[in-house]
């Protein structure tokens, strides 16, 4: 297994133009040795971009990517050891089931009995078993993306293996099942995997850590917690969660910050880098989850009005006219849904900063 490093990296497709457009901007970045992580971004991000200058499918403009400390930019794809798994099954439609595993071994010049335990042994655990001796062309589409995911993971030599949306044609129902086979695969056998996704879903049932990509950038990394409490960015906030983060563009005033003519304060350090900038881009945003709702006046308190609730079945989400913009808020599932007008109020702990769209901490211990 590998360290997959990127060092300086950057991607443009049009580097010779007088004004470059990048579909990867400058970067640093790490995934650690036998690690689950997700690539997650919206179309056209540059997940695609950035999984295929891994792969060495494409050449990046600038930087560098390191495998173990080692620059692998002018090392072939089929010499990286890297298996790739993408959208749509790649298997051969003439080979048996077992013969589609065997390839990449067969390749490797491995001896017959070796490749009769490996193949066994990963038909096995992806429940191919029964049909291994079925010409590929006879599978059902989850089969085939299943030979496609073998073909990486009965190699031993393999560095990485790197799946690219590789559950899109796949049955909705099957879904949650693959993705957690593939998550006891890279438990049992600690390959760094890293799985690109739009679906955050995917990304969280699946990685321990994710890269959130926008605009060519990795923008957070952390664990799916971190990124729902933590955002550390506008568009992380808004990217995950259903429904996203609630944000206020917020005026300065002499108290802190005020948004219609709600007044909030920040606390120390909140306010020293406040006052340490000069950016008008100023927002504050919670997570409809953090958002209470009372139906009669409770000290902070704010006056807001119901504009409709959405019956999700085990929950309840609230639009609220707040100040003239809509806020969302989540319902206890035991919480009498209110009608006319209400009352918020936002828990200091959860009412987040941030100045050109990055996150102020509260105290300066994250980022």
């Amino acid at each position: 297994m590998a360290e997959i490093q990127l060092k300086g990296l950057a991607h443009s497709y049009n580097k010779h133009a007088e004004n470059p457009e990048y579909a990867i901007r400058q970067m640093d970045h790490i995934w650690k040795d036998g690690g689950a992580y997700a690539l997650l971004g919206p179309s056209g991000c540059g997940k695609s971009t950035l999984l295929n200058i891994i792969s060495g499918l494409l050449a990046s403009s600038e930087g560098e990517v390191l495998f173990d400390g080692v620059r692998v930019n002018d090392i072939p794809p089929q010499e990286r050891n890297i298996a790739q798994v993408f959208q749509f099954p790649v298997v051969y439609d003439t080979m048996t089931v077992f013969d589609n595993l065997a390839f990449p071994l067969r390749n490797m010049k491995t001896s017959e009995s070796k490749i009769l335990t490996k193949v066994g042994e990963i038909a096995k655990i992806l429940e191919l078993t029964t049909v291994l001796n079925k010409k590929a062309a006879n599978l059902t589409a989850d089969e085939k993306q299943k030979v496609s995911m073998g073909r990486g993971l009965v190699r031993d030599d393999v560095s990485a293996i790197l799946f690219d949306e590789p559950l899109t044609v796949i049955d909705p129902q099957l879904k949650w099942k693959l993705r957690r086979k593939l998550k006891q695969i890279q438990e049992k056998f600690k390959i760094t995997m890293v799985y690109v996704t739009h679906d955050q879903l995917e990304a969280s049932t699946f990685a321990d850590k994710i890269a959130l990509m926008y605009e060519g950038q990795v923008v957070q990394f952390g664990t799916p917690r971190e990124l729902f409490e933590y955002p550390n960015h506008t568009f992380v906030g808004y990217f995950i969660g259903s429904p996203g983060m609630n944000l206020m563009a917020v005026q300065r005033c002499e108290q802190g910050l005020i948004f219609g003519d709600t007044v909030f304060t920040l606390n120390k350090y909140e306010q020293q880098c406040l006052d340490d900038s000069d950016s008008h881009n100023v927002k504050l945003g919670i997570r409809p989850e953090f958002v209470h709702v009372w139906d009669k006046p409770n000290g902070e308190a704010h006056l807001s009005e119901v504009e409709f609730v959405e019956d999700l079945g085990t929950y309840k989400i609230i639009s609220l006219k707040f100040e003239g913009q809509t806020i969302k808020a989540r319902l206890q599932e035991d919480q009498k849904v209110p009608h006319g007008q209400v009352y918020i109020s936002f828990p200091e702990q959860w009412l987040m900063l941030y100045i050109d769209e990055y996150l102020v901490a509260k105290d300066g211990t994250y980022e």
